[in-house]
């Protein structure tokens, strides 16, 4: 079963990942410094619904 934070989570990182390629290819730093920390932050909020997942399931 996946939740909502696990599914943020992984469309936040898509996000970033095409934010930091569209700054790489333009040359704009900020934009890819956005696209990167907008990754990190999927990652993060993913790894929230991995472990609510996983304390669910144990309960």
């Amino acid at each position: 079963m996946v939740n909502k934070d696990q599914v943020a989570g992984v469309a936040k990182q898509v996000k970033g990942s095409v934010k930091e390629a569209a700054g790489k290819a333009t040359g704009n730093k900020r934009t890819q410094a956005e696209g990167t920390a907008e990754k990190v932050a999927g990652k993060v909020q993913k790894a929230y619904g991995d472990v609510k997942e996983k304390v669910k399931k144990a309960l």
